[in-house]
């Protein structure tokens, strides 16, 4: 319901912006020697971009950081050193790598081939811990429109718990807010740190960052809006196959259940989509069409499954249109596989299992529509 999702949003925000200001307010001072919060926050993903499709209790929300004035953040691709599509962060002195940086080398960096590189274990914790004493500022500020706790687990970004008190039974929803700390590389592009847990359970070193380029999804999405019909149903095609996916996952069983959810992400399925509108014509998304369009979603789909290649719309991509401005370090770098991580016969009976979903649509949705099958399904 977008009315009870955007009063969830509405108390998302007061939340976070509460908490980030006294983060914030805290490090005033931190010294050249240490991180600090810049003081804003950039939401991110489907709760934002219009296709959420479960209840609206989950959020994602990059908290950027801001370095020790002196230094400067270098990625490049850790070709050979984690999963495909993976960055390490080495760090620039403008005035030389001096003894003044080493404090700060010590506690946030890793010795990387013989390279002092920003840990984002190190990072997280130290944010983990630094929200955790701010909390209850916030506690106290918001006593009375909410009540907010906060929970972290090893390598994970912690979570803002939020619970309104409010007379309005469509605010009695709790709601879980991903609060990630994101390293600015400019042109609104961030480094955050990878899952503790690649796709096939190998633990990622601390060194290693993950690309962030949601803001340039979301120009995208904007560019679709303004371009396609007014009617358009190129988001209810991704809600809907999501929703199926979901669905589907009930009837399932370990261990291919998990490779279902971590094959088709919602990241995975919201790139197929737009490297399929962007073929064109955008009036051929017009909702009139809406069945047309979804099984050409999933046929799409199944046959990148089969390839064995999906691509990431942004990394090295020269056919995003020319109104999405795309910083240059996208443009330069190299084309990722999103599909690389996962073995030939999963791929290959994911692809079996989403077309026998689709031809099966009607009867998964009357089978697992039930409320009991309805609860929230945990985030990988």
């Amino acid at each position: 319901s977008p009315h009870v999702l955007g009063h969830s949003k509405a108390h998302v925000g007061r939340g976070v912006a509460e908490l980030v200001r006294a983060a914030k307010a805290q490090g005033l001072q931190p010294g050249p020697l240490a991180l600090s919060l810049r003081g804003d926050f950039v939401r991110i993903g489907s709760a934002y971009e219009q296709h959420k499709v479960r209840s609206p209790d989950c959020f994602d929300i990059l908290v950027p950081l801001r370095l020790p004035p002196h230094l400067e953040p270098q990625p490049r691709r850790a070709d050979g050193l984690g999963p495909c599509g993976a960055f390490v962060c080495g760090l620039w002195a403008r005035d030389g790598w001096t003894r003044r940086c080493r404090p700060f080398a010590e506690g946030f960096c890793v010795e990387l081939q013989g390279r002092s590189h920003l840990s984002s274990g190190l990072v997280l914790r130290w944010f983990q811990g630094h929200l955790q004493r701010c909390l209850g500022a916030v506690r106290y500020r918001l006593q009375e429109r909410c009540r907010v706790s906060l929970s972290a687990c090893p390598g994970q970004p912690p979570t803002l718990h939020i619970l309104p008190c409010s007379d309005y039974v469509c605010c009695h929803i709790s709601m879980a807010v991903r609060l990630i700390p994101a390293i600015p590389l400019g042109d609104a592009l961030y480094l955050t740190a990878l899952p503790p847990e690649g796709p096939r359970g190998s633990p990622a070193p601390e060194a290693l960052w993950g690309l962030n380029a949601s803001r340039q999804e979301q120009r995208l999405l904007g560019w679709l809006k303004e371009q396609a019909p007014a009617a358009s149903c190129h988001l209810k095609c991704l809600q809907i196959l999501k929703g199926l996916r979901d669905l589907r996952r009930h009837g399932l069983e370990e261990p291919f259940c998990s490779q279902w959810g971590r094959v088709l992400s919602s990241y995975l399925l919201k790139t197929a989509l737009f490297s399929l509108v962007l073929r064109g014509p955008l009036e051929a998304w017009d909702e009139r069409f809406l069945v047309e369009r979804l099984e050409d979603l999933v046929v799409y789909l199944r046959d990148c499954l089969r390839k064995q290649v999906l691509m990431d719309f942004f990394l090295g991509n020269t056919s995003v249109p020319e109104a999405v401005a795309l910083p240059r370090f996208l443009k330069e770098a190299a084309p990722v596989n999103l599909l690389s991580a996962f073995d030939g016969p999963t791929l290959d009976l994911v692809a079996f299992q989403l077309i026998s979903t689709w031809m099966q649509a009607p009867h998964i949705i009357r089978m697992y529509s039930s409320p009991r099958y309805l609860r929230p399904v945990p985030a990988p």
